[in-house]
């Protein structure tokens, strides 16, 4: 007789567990917790450079800025006296000499900035309009526009500086020797011309980027907004005021800020151009700190005009934002 082979049936799994066939798929708690934490894993390095580079030197500054820390106590600074709120009176006494010369130091950067950003958005923006239409040669043409940005800093200012020079300089040999404008040799380096040549220094190497930023964001203008604005009618200004300009709003808004705080805060162009002591007229508050901590050996002092920069770009920043997010709330 022959033996019937009898087939095991098993039960099926129920739905979402491992194995089973009735529906989708869950993850093990141990592979949810690996799949969500990597990323926060990948994120250590960057954190890890940013603690190291940049929160904690400013830590440090702020407490040096409490510290009486000269040159007597720099192989023992930890153990140097507490100045508590002594080296910000200093710094804002106004009718102090420390304070008139940081005042001033204030107001000369503020003037700087203020022609330095200007000139280099306006200047970044027509170079980009004008070179924004094709044209025979437009590459090599942007080409020439980036190089100041795309040279060293120290490289592009230390030519300026012999440019200026007062007998060999290039500036002096081309306005007095070759076109006879002025007189005698220009001192361009000393007086008040010093905060000039600052500013076409700066200039010269800010507007680069103020055109690369407004190229890009051309690129992202509709051609069908300037050929309805020309069948209306529309001229090129009006359609620089009417179009490209609201296009560009957001645009502006982030790169006047850029701009704002990478002047403001500028040390290697006025550094190098002027040395370690900047004439009066181009003392700008970045190299008057610098003076102030590492000539003088008062890194308190030094510390504390530092952590008032600080708090004052901080407060800038704020309202700039501010305002120019209920700015644009309105025109939304």
């Amino acid at each position: 007789m022959a033996k019937a082979t009898a087939t095991e049936v098993r039960p099926a799994r129920p739905a979402g567990q491992p194995g089973g066939t009735g529906g989708p798929r869950r993850w093990t708690r141990p592979g949810r917790i690996r799949k969500i934490g990597l990323p926060y894993l990948l994120l250590v390095p960057a954190l890890a450079f940013e603690l190291l580079i940049h929160l904690v030197p400013m830590v440090v500054g702020v407490f040096i800025s409490f510290k009486v820390l000269t040159q007597l106590y720099l192989t023992d600074w930890l153990h140097s006296p507490w100045a508590g709120l002594a080296n910000y009176r200093i710094a804002i006494d106004f009718n102090g000499a420390i304070g008139q010369a940081l005042l001033h130091s204030f107001v000369v950067t503020c003037l700087f900035t203020a022609l330095s950003v200007g000139l280099a958005w306006l200047f970044g923006i027509a170079a980009a309009i004008l070179a924004q239409d094709r044209f025979r040669g437009r590459g090599v043409l942007r080409a020439i526009f980036l190089t100041p940005y795309a040279l060293p800093v120290y490289a592009s200012v230390i030519t300026w500086a012999f440019m200026f020079q007062y007998n060999n300089g290039l500036i002096n040999h081309v306005l007095h020797d070759e076109l006879h404008l002025t007189s005698k040799p220009t001192f361009w380096l000393l007086g008040d011309n010093s905060f000039f040549s600052l500013v076409v220094v700066s200039v010269w190497r800010n507007w680069p980027f103020a055109f690369l930023v407004i190229t890009a964001g051309l690129q992202a203008i509709p051609r069908e907004l300037y050929e309805a604005s020309a069948i209306d009618g529309a001229g090129i200004w009006q359609q620089i005021r009417r179009v490209t300009m609201p296009s560009l709003r957001p645009i502006n808004q982030v790169l006047v800020l850029v701009l704002f705080l990478w002047t403001f805060n500028d040390f290697t162009t006025p550094f190098v151009l002027f040395g370690n002591a900047s004439p009066q007229p181009a003392d700008v508050i970045s190299v008057h700190i610098y003076s102030a901590s590492f000539l003088t050996w008062n890194f308190g002092e030094g510390s504390a005009m530092s952590v008032l920069l600080l708090l004052f770009l901080l407060l800038v920043t704020g309202v700039y934002l501010f305002v120019t997010s209920r700015r644009g709330e309105r025109h939304a």
